[in-house]
Order: C-alpha cells, then structure tokens, then sequence
C-alpha cells in the first residue's frame, strides 16, 4: 500500500495515532524495529490495550495500517510522525539518542513537499535545535522544501473519555506555513487543534502539563507523610477539600510516580533551564519527595509487620498487589512497584505479586491469589478486579497505598493506610 502517513514507532503514542487516522480514511504505515511487534501488527494483533486487535484487524484487512521494519516506506508518506521514546540518561539527563536516530534514518529519505511531526516529550528547542539540523542533512531546507512541526502527544493508557481522537491537539510548526500544514493533517482524524506561535511553545506547554502534575502530587504525598506523624487520615483530608466547588483541584498521595511522562518529562525542563542560568527548584522539590514515597511506604510495611504482628519484614512473606503504574492497565513503565519490591527484598521480606494485567515483572511471574497465606498484603496499584472487601477479611495485615480499603480499612484494625 501506498501510505498517506507514517508513523515512526509503534508503541503507546504511535497505534493509537495510527488507528485514529486509519478511522478517517487514511493508509497508515507504521515503522518500528521490533519484528515482533511488526509481524503482530500486519496479523492484526495488537500489543497495545488502547487499541483492540478485532479493530486492529479491520483496518489491516482493509489495508489502511501496515507495519515494517523498513525506513525506505517513508518515501511514499505525505506525513512522518515521530513517536518515540525520549527517557532520562542515568544522570537524569535528557536522552534523544532514540529520536536522533530515527531523524538519521529519515534523512536521507526526505523528499520535498514532505511534512515531519515530532510527537515525542521533549525539553524546549529540540524540533528547532536537534531534529531540523538532522533533517537538513538531506539537502532540503525545514520551512521551505518542507514542513517541520512539534504536536505533542496526550495520551493517557486505559482511557475511554478523552482519547486521542477527542483530546485537543497542539500543534507548532516552525513557521506559520508548517504550522497550518500539519494542523491540516491533524483536523482530518482529530476533533480539535490548537495552534501554537512555534515548536517551543508547544514543547513547553507539554511539560507543564505534566510538571503541574508531579508537583501537586508531591504536595499531598508529603502532605501524607505529615499525617502519618500527626495520626490524622489523608484520604479524608483530600476528601473533604474535594468538596469545595472552586479553588481546589484533587491530587491523591501514592507510593511514587508511575508511566513515562511524570517521572521523567519535568526534568527535561529541568536540564534546559541551567542553559539559562536558572534553577527550577519547584520541580527539583517535587521530585524529591515523589522520589522518597517508595522508602516512606517501606517504613509503613515495617511499622504494620511490627505492630500487627510483632513480626519484622525480615523473612516475613508479603504480596504486593498490583505492578502496573496506574489500574486496570498492563503498562509497567516507571512503576512504583519495582523501587517497593527492590526496598522489601533488600530488608529481608520474601516478596511475591499478584497482577491479573501483568503476567511478568522485574523478573518476576505474577502469584495466584491467595491473600491469607501472606504475612503482609500491599496495595500498590488498585485493580478494579480485585474485592477489597474480601481482602481484608481474608489477609493478616493489609497495607494500603491507594486507599483501595476505603472505609472498610479505615474501620479495620488490619488495615494500615498512607
């Protein structure tokens, strides 16, 4: 097939785009270097849960979406989009090798007319900076010979409400014909597109998106720590503040940050601001205390184990419930969980979990559910699937990160809370 678009990368970002504009009409190729995933792509099945492999199948039968490992199905697309992966280097530093890469191989590939879209998280400057540099390798000028724009992705796993074809789409193109350009593209397979002034402006508007987040989260999780000293019931705090109509947003307190973008995408920011001379102590702040949750909750294991039973975590067996970053989904990344269990492990605790959305984690193969046969029972990620109810009948101790217990665990003598 012949694709109007191409989508580099098939993940998180990338199937959902490509099932978005296969919706509309348009044949999409998506290029990914996993043969695996491609050859599941091109069968119809889905790696994605976002996207259900009975419509996956649909539109490949149709031959509107088509994978391949082969760059060179770049030539024919009027649209590259880039969905990438864009993690922090072990020194927290930004890392684009992944997009750099994928920038080389298109390079070389680049016709005139053509338009590039950067979806993936990145610091302000990256577009203009890094990718157009690359591209122009090719001979081709961005902004005359052809159309360089950033739209950031907004996709949030597992969601039925906003989803990429309803969620407003930002678009800055690198000038105000590449803007219109891929702002065109965008209306033909999403609702609503909001242009912005330029790359960096919609650079930036992702990651306060998403710094707004990680430092309100880490207001009420030291807000939690506070209460635990204090005896007083966060949840209910929160709660309540809820109840005002105005002035107030609810965050929830948790064992850490989870998914790609909380944990990771502030300190983009973060990086490119010591350019400038300034220092973004907010978010610094708030990742320290995200940061710390997991030791925090470690400590309330302990203190549960020790007051409830008179046990201590070492060769005490405890199952932790749930190892995805947020429930009902199978997306492990940055998850919470694997700082817990490494935390447990190391203080001696025999850890085991149950997920029924992840059948393997960190080297680990998810256990039946047998809650009573368990010293200590941690909530890390609240499964709708699981009846909370009977776990606190039915387990020695429970420890509740989630608020999961709700009401029965606030009245339970068995249940410890954050």
């Amino acid at each position: 097939m012949k694709p109007d678009v191409a989508i580099v990368g098939a993940g998180y970002v990338g199937m959902p785009l490509a099932q978005v504009f296969a919706d509309a009409g348009r044949t999409v190729v998506l290029v990914d270097v996993d043969q695996h995933v491609v050859e599941g792509i091109n069968r119809g099945e889905s790696h994605i849960k976002d996207v259900r492999s009975g419509e996956l199948e649909k539109l490949v039968d149709a031959g509107r979406v088509g994978a391949t490992t082969d760059y060179d199905a770049l030539k024919d697309a009027d649209a590259i989009l880039i969905a990438l992966p864009t993690p922090l280097s072990s020194q927290r530093e930004p890392d684009l090798s992944i997009v750099r890469s994928a920038a080389q191989e298109i390079a070389p590939r680049l016709r005139a007319g053509q338009l590039v879209v950067l979806e993936s998280t990145t610091y302000p400057g990256t577009t203009r900076e890094c990718l157009q540099p690359i591209l122009e390798s090719s001979g081709l000028k961005a902004g005359e010979d052809f159309h360089l724009a950033f739209s950031p992705e907004r996709v949030d796993p597992g969601r039925t409400d906003w989803t990429t074809r309803n969620t407003p789409k930002l678009v800055g193109g690198l000038t105000p014909a590449c803007t219109e350009r891929a702002a065109e593209l965008y209306r033909s397979a999403v609702e609503t597109v909001v242009p912005l002034s330029s790359p960096e402006a919609a650079e930036l508007t992702k990651l306060l998106e998403n710094i707004f987040r990680a430092v309100n989260i880490a207001l009420v999780n030291e807000l939690a720590q506070l209460c635990e000293r204090m005896d007083i019931d966060v949840w209910e705090i929160v709660e309540a503040a809820e109840t005002k109509p105005f002035g107030f947003m609810s965050f929830k307190p948790g064992p850490g940050l989870g998914g790609h973008c909380i944990p990771i995408d502030p300190f983009y920011l973060t990086w490119k601001a010591r350019e400038y001379d300034f220092y973004t102590e907010f978010i610094e702040l708030a990742g320290k205390v995200n940061a710390n949750m997991p030791y925090f909750c470690r400590s309330l294991v302990s203190q549960a184990l020790n007051h409830g039973s008179q046990k201590s975590l070492k060769g005490s067996r405890v199952l932790v419930l749930g190892v995805s970053y947020k429930s009902d989904i199978d997306d492990v990344r940055e998850s919470p969980a694997e700082k817990i269990i490494q935390l447990l492990q190391k203080a001696g605790a025999a850890v085991s979990y149950h997920d029924p959305h992840v059948a393997q984690f960190d080297g680990m193969r998810s256990v039946d559910y047998v809650p009573e046969d368990y010293d200590c029972v941690v909530i890390v990620t609240a499964h709708s699937a699981i009846d909370y109810e009977d776990l606190v009948e039915r387990a020695q101790i429970v420890v509740d990160f989630r608020n999961a217990t709700g009401r029965n665990g606030t009245d339970s003598a068995k249940v410890w809370k954050l």
